[in-house]
């Protein structure tokens, strides 16, 4: 603590009260940012008998004024301060104050009960500032403070779900506080992540989240802490491995250096232990895999020069028992997906990064996935080699990547990982490309994941990013995940009570993650109104918030969304459908899906608390269920064209149909296999680079639309 008393000299000798080393340091650093305001201003340094003291030497002098009420009349006893200081005096009877200052004290503030308190900005040369003060109008600024209200559309006191969207609705952790933060602020990320089954749990490890997720269906997830960090900036829990042998769940970081193994049998209850003190490989992206024969293995690598590698490793210290093997490498020139851009369109920047290597074990066979190429791209994809044993050799999939989605809303689904649920049916977790404020904002996408009667091992991102049926459903054809519930949002007109700047109320609906809309405030007077153009039959809603002006850097536990979701049938009368206005749980992209469908035409999010300070802000208001009316028809005049000179690329182009917003493009390796998807929404062209040379494909197209989706038009062969 610092007080103080002044000289005849005009110099602040402060008392100090005895302060521990990490605060007296903090004071320190405090005392010398502070600016000289006046010639001759500088730092006086006191020794101390344990440390030296830091005390700003400054020019001293009285302002003084009058305080009255708005009709000129003194006011006796108000409080004449500093903002932001503790320095302070009262008015005397006929409101007269007088204050010290330096040229740095510029805002005075006055409090008076019964009056607003008011700040008043002076320029150095005032030294009489006569203050008026109005009667107090303003509202109070205490929170909200309710239960919220069930509706028969949603109760707030049981919102479990049966289905789920991405991307996955969990509290991606906040940048910290550097260079990546500085230019375009805050922002939320997480990455390069696998799942697994623990203890009839599923767990979710993902990049520096401070801890990981769980969910008993993969739609409500809750978050645990467990951090390792050693600095607030480290990459400790940069795309971590989690494994079980056991009744034992270990953990451990990428490292270059040597980063300890952490294990745990109660991973909720925050009690970690080192099995290893430092790892003895430069084991970048790991996996670590236990086959059937109770064998070890790791598998590490990222970089856009050197393989992938596998070693068998020790289950009593994890240091390695084999040979290193190089296990597996990219190939641009042959396989059109593996090349660098945002499109596969970028050979001459950098070369393609290969990455997160996880092995999944099925049929016998041992699937090697990895990613490529490169994480800020919306072609980020996995895909797979397939071997008889653990370090190979392997052998490349012809059906690759094994997981892609470059259209749609959620683009991206590489560097993941794959793992069962309790039904056997198996899950895909992905990265998802946002790269808006910075090149690795992502997020995290899951999708469902099969082996066909041929062993192809394959990913359905079709309709990944809609409502899609969650753990509870035991199904096992990855296509039968999707509810049928199509987007009715998607170009529809907003209105909002305010905007900031020019991030317009179209924005949310354009089906872009990488657009947003601000209000102009983070108040609880802000709204956003859509007009779904008719009646329509909605069954859930997604709404994917984003952060303008906010100031958060980690994790902190004070951050959730507050919010009322109004509906109409003529926008004038409104009724209330979803009630959050007490809701404590981060939900950056929360989805709802509601009891029973609501009928209505227009819809009205009303804000009641943003957190960290930001803005009224969102990247997407999604809407989803059915229109009246007829299915769409089938696409005609669909051509796709491989190019000549570059196998590696084909333009795909069709006929606009009347009625559809968007498309679903299916194509694979034979017409029975088409499993690979991309999502276009109102354009009738799409440029594929992603190819591989020497291999046949088929291609098909269905229309979307409100009412529904279209059969699949006839399929054409490409030839290779």
């Amino acid at each position: 603590m610092i007080s103080g008393r002044v000289t005849p000299a005009g110099v602040i000798l402060p008392f100090y009260s005895i302060m521990t080393m990490k605060h007296f340091l903090a004071a320190i650093a405090i005392l010398t940012a502070l600016p000289a305001h006046a010639s001759g201003d500088s730092i006086k340094v006191v020794k101390g008998q344990v440390s030296d003291y830091y005390i700003p030497v400054v020019t001293q002098y009285d302002v003084t004024g009058v305080v009255t009420d708005d009709q000129g009349l003194p006011l006796e006893g108000a409080t004449v301060m500093w903002l932001h200081s503790p320095a302070h005096c009262n008015t005397d009877a006929q409101g007269r104050y007088r204050l010290v200052a330096t040229d740095g004290d510029t805002r005075l503030c006055v409090h008076y009960p019964g009056k607003e308190m008011t700040v008043i900005t002076r320029v150095a040369s005032e030294h009489a500032v006569n203050i008026s003060l109005p009667a107090k109008t303003s509202a109070s600024i205490a929170m909200q403070r309710r239960a919220a209200q069930a509706t028969r559309w949603y109760d707030p006191k049981d919102a479990t779900t049966s289905t789920y969207c991405n991307p996955l609705n969990i509290s991606y952790n906040y940048e910290p506080w550097n260079n990546n933060t500085r230019q375009g602020g805050s922002f939320r990320s997480s990455a390069d992540p696998m799942g697994l089954t623990y203890k009839d749990e599923y767990f979710l490890f993902s990049t520096n989240q401070g801890g990981f997720h769980y969910s008993c269906n993969l739609s409500d997830w809750e978050f645990c802490q467990a951090s390792f960090q050693r600095f607030p900036a480290d990459d400790d829990e940069c795309a971590p491995a989690a494994w079980v042998i056991g009744d034992t769940l270990f953990y451990t970081g990428s490292t270059y250096e040597g980063l300890p193994i952490w294990y745990t049998t109660d991973p909720k209850g925050g009690r970690w232990r080192h099995a290893v003190e430092r790892n003895t490989l430069p084991t970048w992206d790991p996996h670590v895999f236990l086959d059937d024969d109770g064998r070890l293995y790791e598998y590490y690598g990222s970089s856009n020069e050197y393989p992938v590698k596998g070693v068998e490793i020790s289950r009593e210290d994890f240091t390695p028992i084999s040979k290193i093997h190089d296990l597996v490498l990219l190939h641009p020139e042959r396989h059109g997906w593996e090349r660098f851009g945002m499109n596969n369109d970028d050979e001459v920047t950098l070369k393609p990064f290969m990455e997160g290597a996880f092995m999944t074990k099925h049929g016998g066979k041992y699937y090697l996935q990895y990613g490529a190429p490169g994480t800020e791209f919306k072609v980020y994809a996995d895909g797979v080699y397939v071997g008889d044993h653990p370090l190979g050799p392997f052998t490349y999939q012809q059906h690759n990547p094994m997981s892609y989605k470059p259209g749609g809303f959620v683009q991206g689904v590489g560097h993941g990982g794959t793992f069962a649920d309790s039904n056997g049916n198996y899950w895909h977790v992905g990265t998802c490309m946002l790269s808006l404020k910075y090149k690795f904002e992502r997020r995290i996408g899951l999708y469902p994941t099969a082996f066909d009667d041929d062993g192809i091992m394959y990913t359905v991102t079709a309709f990944g990013d809609y409502p899609c049926w969650n753990a509870d459903h035991n199904i096992q054809s990855p296509a039968d995940r999707f509810t049928g519930w199509m987007l009715l949002s998607y170009g529809k007109p907003c209105t909002a009570s305010s905007s900031d700047s020019t991030f317009a109320a179209a924005s949310l609906t354009d089906e872009s993650m990488r657009t947003y809309w601000s209000a102009a405030t983070g108040s609880s007077d802000e709204w956003v109104e859509m007009d779904l153009g008719g009646m329509r039959d909605i069954r859930a809603l997604q709404l994917n918030f984003y952060d303008h002006k906010t100031v958060q850097h980690n994790r902190a536990n004070d951050i959730y969304y507050q919010y009322r979701i109004k509906a109409s049938l003529d926008g004038k009368d409104w009724f209330l459908v979803v009630d959050k206005s007490d809701a404590d749980r981060d939900t950056p992209h929360d989805y709802i899906e509601l009891r029973q469908a609501l009928r209505a035409r227009y819809l009205r999010i009303e804000n009641v608390h943003m957190p960290s300070g930001g803005n009224f802000c969102m990247s997407e208001i999604r809407v989803f269920g059915m229109a009246t009316g007829s299915a769409p028809q089938p696409v005609k005049h669909f051509e796709v064209k491989r190019d000549k000179r570059d196998r590696r690329n084909a333009m795909i182009a069709w006929s606009a149909v009347e009625g559809a917003y968007g498309y679903n493009i299916y194509f694979g390796v034979s017409p029975d296999k088409l499993y690979h998807c991309i999502t276009v929404n109102g354009d009738t062209r799409y440029d594929l680079r992603g190819l591989d040379i020497g291999t046949d494909y088929y291609f098909t197209i269905e229309s979307l639309a409100e009412a529904g989706r279209s059969p699949l038009c006839r399929t054409i062969k490409l030839k290779k």
